[in-house]
């Protein structure tokens, strides 16, 4: 943590770039879904000084003595190698200190060594449970973390990235060039289609299925600088379970019968996170929940989760020294074709 002069200085600064309008909002909804929860959390959503990011190592990029680096920085495993669904190739760092280890940037023709990452942003990636061979759809894919993370696991027969706004996407192809060799990215498909149709495109064509849908961030939202733009969001919050609902209802389209999907969001809202995922399993009769919870312990000591959870889905909880997330995520099965 920062010394007690310069964290006074760093909160007054940053105090004022909150935008009182959504942290108000907040305070409402998130005292009513979280009850006691919701201090902490909002203790270090409004405290950028105290969050953490995590390191995931490129698997396609060799870079002598990083490891060792990190280590001398006090940068340990992120995961613990006894997590069943843990690829050995997948390889992340974190550390308890708050900080940011330096970016790199963006150099065409020479791959980056490592993804800055919300360690909580890895899970949904852990929970599908990735095979080689296998063909997987990331339906909302910029601005490509998740889908580096996806190739870090295992090399798809066949894989499907998608985003449908534009300045996004071209966001989602420099990432991929930036992280991915040229004989893997070809085996890559990037479109920039309507989420909602591609159930309909493509029927029943993917083994796992992604959908990080677009969400009420709460992070970010925070911090709007506009407060008009905050006003604006709040009011459109409501139709945001509408649009995940219908993504949603199009990877299940997409999945094969047998096939898994894993629905991920970076927000605390009920109404975007549990309450989709009923409405689609009460809508879909051939979707089932897949127990996550034996993952959910495997990390028990690096995350905080929300108490009273389906076995299905999981909430991370940002806290102190483990300044993670938010992020939900949960599991679903397709047993039968529609």
């Amino acid at each position: 943590f920062l010394p007690p002069k310069l964290e006074k200085k760093a909160k007054g600064k940053l105090q004022k770039q909150i935008c009182r309008v959504v942290l108000e909002h907040f305070e409402e909804q998130y005292t009513a879904e979280l009850g006691d929860a919701w201090s902490s959390v909002r203790d270090v959503l409004t405290s950028p000084w105290c969050w953490q990011h995590a390191l995931l190592l490129n698997r396609f990029s060799q870079s002598p003595g990083l490891e060792s680096s990190l280590a001398e920085q006090g940068y340990q495993p992120a995961f613990p190698a006894a997590l069943p669904c843990l690829p050995a190739a997948f390889r992340c760092y974190s550390r308890p200190a708050p900080g940011r280890f330096p970016a790199q940037k963006h150099q065409p023709g020479r791959l980056k060594d490592y993804y800055l990452l919300n360690a909580a942003s890895l899970l949904p990636v852990l929970a599908l449970e990735l095979e080689d061979g296998e063909g997987v759809l990331d339906l909302c894919a910029a601005p490509g973390g998740k889908a580096v993370a996806i190739l870090q696991c295992a090399c798809p027969g066949h894989f499907h990235c998608n985003e449908f706004d534009d300045l996004r996407s071209r966001w989602l192809e420099q990432t991929i060039e930036s992280f991915i060799p040229d004989p893997l990215i070809k085996l890559i498909r990037v479109s920039k289609l309507d989420g909602r149709q591609i159930g309909d495109l493509h029927p029943e064509f993917y083994d796992k299925v992604l959908v990080d849908a677009p969400c009420s961030n709460d992070r970010s939202w925070l911090f709007s600088a506009d407060p008009q733009q905050a006003l604006l969001r709040l009011l459109q919050r409501k139709e945001l379970s509408c649009l995940q609902f219908q993504l949603l209802r199009s990877a299940v389209k997409a999945l094969r019968p047998g096939g898994s999907l894993v629905y991920s969001t970076c927000t605390l809202s009920k109404a975007e996170n549990s309450d989709v995922i009923n409405l689609i399993l009460s809508s879909c009769r051939n979707v089932v929940p897949v127990d996550i919870s034996g993952m959910a312990r495997g990390v028990s000591q690096e995350f905080s989760f929300l108490s009273g959870m389906q076995q299905h889905e999981l909430l991370v909880l940002p806290e102190r020294g483990r300044a993670w997330g938010p992020m939900y995520v949960a599991k679903l099965k397709k047993v039968s074709s529609s």
